[in-house]
This record gives C-alpha cells, structure tokens and sequence, in this order.
C-alpha cells in the first residue's frame, strides 16, 4: 500500500469539499435574490449538499470525455454572482466547457460577460405577479406536486402555492396531513421545515403557507376569500376526467383554469410537457397533463419518430401498483385488479397506447399496449418493441438519444443511463419524465427494443410543474443556449 497515495485521495477530497462549501452561498443568493437557476448538466444546484453538488459533477463524466470538477466551475460561479442578472437558468457545467474549448484567449470575466449578456439587464420579477397554485386533492401526487412547489418558490415571485382542498377527515385531520408531508415512505423526508398554524388551518412548509379548505364538491368553494384569485387548480383526484366535470371548479371564484392529473376525455387537450406544449393557449381553460406512463413514453416516441421513422410499436409496462389495487384480495370492479398487489403480478389495460396517437397524430394506428402491474410501490418500465422505417444499430440508436438527453428540447424530458447495475429504486426521485437504460437496447436490422424507466410519482409530478410553469408564462431563458 502506497501511504502517499493515500493521503493525496484525502487531501484532494478535503479540497473539493471545501470548494463545495464555498459555493453554497453563492448559489443560494443567486437563487433567492435573482431567480438564477444553477445547474450542472442538467442536475440543479439549488438546495442541494455539499456532496449533491461534487455527486453533480462527478455526474458530467458520462457527458464528457473527462472529468469536471469544482476546481473549474468555482471560477465561473464566483464571477457570476458579482453580475446583477435577470431570472435564468445557467448550466455551469456546460458554460465551464465552452470556457475551456472556445474561449479564445479572453479572460474569464469577459467570456462570463459576454455569454450572459442576453439576461445582463438587471434583476426584475419573472412575473408581474406570483401566480397562485390551489391543489385539489392531496393525495400521493397531490402532496409531491406540494414539495416540489414549495421548493420552486425561491424569491416567491413565481408560483404560490395557496391551498389544498381536501375532505375533512379525524378531528386531527390537519396535523395527519401535515405528517404525511413531512414523511414519505418512498421519498424520504420533506427537504425543510413543517409546522402547522391551526388558527388559519394551514401547513407552513419552508414558510409558505398551504391553507387546507375542506370540501366535497367544487362548487363550494370560494377562493377569493382566502385572498386567491386568477388561480390554477390542479385537479389530483382523477373523479373527474370530463369537460362538464371539471369546468364545475371555473364556476368557483378564485379559479382561472384547471388541470387534471389524468388522462382527459372528450376534447380535453392531453399535454406532455414539452412535447406538444403549443396546445396551451390562453383561451383554453382546461387540460390534461395526461398519464404517467402517456409522459414517460411520448418524449421517446417522437425523438425516434423524428430520426427513424416508426412503422409499427407495441408498448409494455411494468407498472408499480397503486392506491386503485387492493393490498389484499378483495372486490375490484376490474378485472384482476382485486387480487393483493403487493404479492401478484396484475396483468391489466393501459390507455397509453391510444393517448400516444393524441399527441402525435402520425403515429395513429400504429402502436398497441398493454401493462403489467409489478408488487414494487414505485418507478415503472416501459418495453418499446419498434419496427422502424430504416436500419439502424445499438450504437446508433443510443448515440442519438444520449444526445437528445442532453442538449435538445426533450433534455428535461429524457435522461439517459449506461450504467449495468441499476435497478428500479436507483430512479426514484428522477426528475425527468423517463430513463433511457442504454445498456439493455437491442437492435437488429430495422427493428429496436427500448426499455425506459419512469418514476411514476415524482417525475410525473415534475412534468405537470412544468406545464403549469408554462401556462403561467415562468420560463426561464437557458445560458448558455
């Protein structure tokens, strides 16, 4: 055993800690003070650890051909915390990059300038106000949509988060509620502060406060005396899925628009967040943020669809079961699914093969599905088998989404893995709509099978975030472009 190796791993970790360290500040004053989003390839920065931020960038290694470390982005931090800049999201990691490939002999300082001189005007609101949020329902989705809300709040110039309509249940009901923010069996602890403020009937997450409004039907409601208005409420119950049922919340007063968590029926527009976002308009007043598996399947659909071509696809999923299931044998109104879920494998019907066809019309007619329940309580697979219009290898086909996962439209959407060990737990808390797991791709002549993990909880809660953030007109200007 070399000693002096040893010691010079140590010291070298000691470095970058203290680095890290160092760049919490920063990141934190950029983020409350002037909405500034850091990230690093696409891993946010903001409320992270110190060992977060190294686990960032040790990340960057599968992106490039060596390592990043924070020896190199400090720098370019530290210089872009003394600009007065406008509400952004800067990827550090990619900026650090061009720096070191295309920054022809300026100075640091000068390139940092110059690349953010588009959001160089200064610190302004994102909106003219904040936009008030209602949940109703707070369910599993209900309270991840809660977390991650509270979490974007930053300055609290974006979205507001102001309720959560429930019905009532034990004479404890708020302090339940607020319990089960604050601990997930699946998504660990509330990342922050809960208490709760009896006298309004409000959770204080992290010092925003959640009214919790009793209720059993839409119409009973008035937001405006709870001071909100012009509000999007996010239906998260699934009771209704059609136009008449959920236009009954429009009928409230407070309430400017709503979206459902389900698949809609009817004319409803089913939006997958940054897929087909052109269908949000200010006159349409109510949409779907379709499924789950609809969201980890589309942007995958169309990335392929656009390169190759797809002429025929069957879709399977192995879904983790879910609050519909029963835990033990028992009635079910659908077939199969009264059997215990946490023992059975349940095959069942999915609706995502159709919900395909809605948000890429060319693509009608040529997908089939079906689904398998899984006694896993979270992170799903999607099994593509695609015929294509071309040939094309497995160093093809993953080459080109590896880099779509990274610099495309669908970067938010896609995330791509090479590594051969992961398993389902490995994606819980994946922000994105769906994994690419490159290693199991299989490809022989004109045909493809794609295996996609989802976290059918939290990454689709995401998704609907960003819908909202886009109905609400939050979209921050990406740096470097």
């Amino acid at each position: 055993m070399n000693p002096k190796k040893r010691e010079t791993h140590l010291k070298e970790w000691q470095q970058q800690e203290e680095l890290a360290e160092r760049m919490l500040p920063m990141i934190g004053h950029l983020y409350r003070d002037n909405n500034i989003v850091t990230t690093v390839y696409g891993r946010s920065l903001v409320h992270n650890t110190v060992i977060d931020i190294l686990k960032a960038h040790r990340f960057a290694r599968l992106v490039l051909d060596g390592e990043l470390t924070v020896r190199e982005t400090f720098p370019l931090l530290e210089a872009i915390s003394t600009l007065n800049l406008a509400p952004a999201r800067i990827d550090l990691g990619k900026l650090t990059t061009l720096y070191q490939t295309s920054g022809k002999g300026r100075s640091l300082d000068e390139f940092v300038r110059q690349e953010l001189a588009p959001v160089m005007t200064g610190r302004g609101p994102v909106l003219s106000e904040p936009q008030d949020i209602v949940l109703y329902g707070f369910g599993r989705i209900g309270r991840l949509l809660a977390r991650i809300l509270i979490e974007k709040a930053g300055s609290g110039e974006k979205l507001r988060l102001r309720a959560a309509v429930v019905r009532k249940g034990a004479g404890d009901d708020l302090i339940k509620r607020a319990s089960l923010l604050r601990r997930d069996s699946i998504h660990g602890h509330f990342n922050g502060i809960i208490t709760v403020d009896e006298e309004e009937n409000a959770i204080i997450a992290n010092g925003n406060m959640i009214r919790i409004i009793y209720s059993d039907a839409p119409e009973s409601v008035d937001y405006e005396q709870y001071g909100i208005h012009n509000a999007i409420l996010i239906d998260n119950t699934g009771k209704w899925r059609d136009r008449d049922g959920l236009g009954r919340h429009l009928k409230t007063p407070g309430i400017a628009k709503v979206i459902l968590t389900a698949p809609g029926k009817g004319d409803i527009p089913n939006v997958v967040a940054g897929v087909n976002n052109e269908l949000i308009t200010p006159a349409e007043r109510i949409f779907s943020a379709a499924s789950c598996t609809t969201n980890a399947i589309v942007p995958v659909m169309k990335a392929i669809n656009d390169r190759f071509g797809i002429v025929h696809g069957h879709m399977e999923t192995c879904h983790s079961y879910t609050n519909d299931q029963n835990l033990i044998d028992n009635y079910h109104k659908a077939s199969r699914r009264g059997r215990s879920a946490p023992l059975n494998m349940v095959i069942t019907e999915t609706g995502a093969a159709k919900a395909v066809a809605k948000v890429i019309p060319e693509l009608s007619g040529k997908l089939t599905g079906n689904a398998i329940r899984v006694p896993t309580p979270n992170v799903s697979l999607a099994i593509l088998n695609l015929e294509l219009a071309q040939k094309v290898s497995v160093e093809e086909i993953n080459g080109y989404l590896r880099g779509i996962s990274l610099n495309s439209p669908l970067q938010n959407q896609i995330d791509y893995t090479n590594s051969p060990e992961v398993v389902s737990s490995d994606f819980v808390g994946s922000r994105h709509a769906c994994i690419i797991d490159s290693l199991a791709t299989i490809a022989e002549g004109n045909r493809c099978v794609l295996y996609v993990w989802y976290d059918n909880e939290f990454g689709y809660s995401c998704q609907v975030v960003r819908m909202v953030q886009k109905m609400a007109g939050v979209e921050l200007p990406a740096i470097p472009n």
